[in-house]
Parts: structure tokens; sequence; C-alpha cells
């Protein structure tokens, strides 16, 4: 078993610097990575069990059904990239069709990681199993020594290209393009736009589960940033904008307050919303649109109940 885990720790550094900014700035944001922390990262698995929440369990059905002709159209590769790797269980099915050499998964959520990462070395051992601990927004190309030369496959799932706006996912996926290589490919997945209501009922779970990862955020800054959010004085509110084409989920202020954040004070008004994530969804089209500009080339699609794969070269 070939297993490496590499921890880049100022990964941690700009959880203070993103969130002072973004509380100042207006309307109030913070960006959806500092979601997971070990309790953020259990909740979202437990979202993706809600019956309102269909976007996992169809990917997973999907990738299952159809895992010979992607497998077919993604050819020979060496190397398998997943940024956002989570608990690593998406990459197995590729592990099992493709058989390549070395995988290497990043996230930013390092303990996790590691813990799923070595548990994959285990049960994959002619595969060199790479982790590494890092805000891949910032510094994915320092993911550069760990890649193999032979060719490459950038696997981006799970709807995660829908956390950016437009022009930030052409940004990204032009830099999975130089981490793939010349001859690399890229296979992600995303949701496509739909019935509205099916889009709000599924980040509005009855059982509250997508309720308790977005006010989680606030716990997570009051233990690390020595803040002082009260989360009973904020309610969670999703909505899908079908103009702007994406879902919103804010937290929203109850009461006039002052918030406390690592030695600076910020004043809550009524009503006043802090935005946490927002998650664009694509017609097919929309999306091949944003990849070729961001210089891939369309080598495939597989679409099952409003969600989609699509495969580029």
């Amino acid at each position: 078993m070939a297993f490496t885990f590499q921890d880049f720790p100022n990964a941690r550094d700009d959880l203070r610097a993103d969130v002072l900014a973004g509380l100042a700035a207006h309307p109030r944001t913070i960006p959806p990575k500092y979601f997971y922390d070990d309790a953020g990262c259990r909740l979202f698995e437990a979202i993706c069990t809600q019956p309102e929440y269909a976007l996992c369990r169809t990917e997973q059905a999907l990738m299952h059904a159809r895992l010979a002709d992607i497998a077919a159209a993604i050819g020979e590769i060496e190397c398998i990239v997943e940024p956002g790797a989570g608990d690593c269980s998406k990459v197995r099915l590729l592990l099992d069709a493709l058989r390549p050499t070395r995988v290497v998964l990043i996230d930013i959520a390092g303990a996790p990681l590691a813990a799923a990462a070595q548990a994959l070395a285990s049960d994959y051992p002619a595969v060199d199993v790479n982790a590494l601990a890092m805000d891949f927004l910032r510094d994915l190309e320092s993911a550069g020594p760990w890649l193999s030369a032979g060719e490459r496959l950038v696997y981006y799932p799970g709807s995660s290209i829908g956390n950016f706006p437009p022009a930030a996912a052409s940004d990204l996926l032009t830099r999975f393009r130089h981490l793939a290589g010349p001859a690399g490919r890229l296979l992600i997945g995303f949701d496509l736009k739909k019935d509205p209501a099916l889009l709000h009922a599924a980040y509005n779970d009855a059982a509250g589960v997508t309720a308790a990862f977005n006010l989680n955020l606030l716990t997570r800054l009051n233990r690390e940033l020595d803040a002082d959010f009260d989360p009973a004085s904020f309610r969670h509110y999703a909505f899908y904008n079908p103009v702007a084409g994406r879902v919103e989920m804010h937290l929203v202020s109850l009461r006039p307050q002052d918030v406390n954040v690592a030695g600076t004070r910020f004043h809550f008004a009524e009503g006043e919303t802090l935005h946490t994530e927002h998650s664009y969804k694509y017609r097919s089209d929309e999306f091949a649109a944003l990849a070729r500009a961001a210089g891939w080339q369309p080598a495939g699609e597989w679409l099952q109940d409003g969600f989609a794969v699509q495969l580029y070269r």
C-alpha cells in the first residue's frame, strides 16, 4: 500500500481574514468552503440521505448505470485527480473501472480526508494514493509534485461547480485544464435546471438537516474565531432564484444584534442576511458553453433525472 498525506496548514489561515472581510462587506457573505468542519462534514452526509435532496443519489445511480460507457469514453488514464474529495467514496467507482496507478485526493478538511484516503489505500493496494489537505481554490497548482507524468483525469462530481458564479466557474475550469495537462480529461457532474419547487424542497428538507448545516457555520465561528453568535437568533433561509439560475442560502438575523468576531464587532439589523452559499443550476448547453470558453472540448454526456455528467478533453 502506497499512501501519502500532505497537510498545507495555510489552508486554515484564511478563515479569520475571509470571515472578517465577508462580514464587513455589503451584503455580508462567507465562503461556503467553511461549512466543512467535522460537524459540517457529518451534516452534509446526512443531507445527502434526505428524501428531498436527490442530487447525490441520482448522481450515484447514473454513475453505476452508465459506468461502462463513461469508462470507455474516458479511455486509459494513469492518474485521477479529485478536488474536493470529501469522504473519497465517489472515486471508488472510477478506480474499479479505469484502474489508474495513482490518485490525488484534495480537500480542505484535512483530518476526514486523511482517514478516508488511508482507507482507500488499504482497499486499493495497487494504487498510489496521495491525499492533500489544502484549499484548492488557492493552492491547486501546488498539487503538481504529486501528479503523474502520464494522462490525467480531473474528476469533479457532486455539482460542486455550482457553488461558483459562472465567471469564477470558468476560471476554475481553466485551472482544471492546466492541472489535467495537454492530453488530460475532465469528468464533471452538475445539477440541471428543473421545477423550482423541487429545488426549494431540496434545500429546505423537512427534517431540518440543511438548516442545521447552515447554522453550524456560526457554531464553528464561535469556536475558532472567539465569536459570540447566538444561533437561535438566526434562521436558515434558502430559495431558488430563476432569473439568476441559482439556489441561494442565507442566515437571517431575527432581531437587531451585535456580534463580536475575532475582536471585531458587527451589527446586524433585524432581517439582515448573511449569505452562505449559492448553487447554480445549468442546462446542458449552458454548461458546455462555459467549458468551451475554458478551453475544453465536449467528449460525452450522460443524463438522469435532472442531473448531468459530462466528459471533456
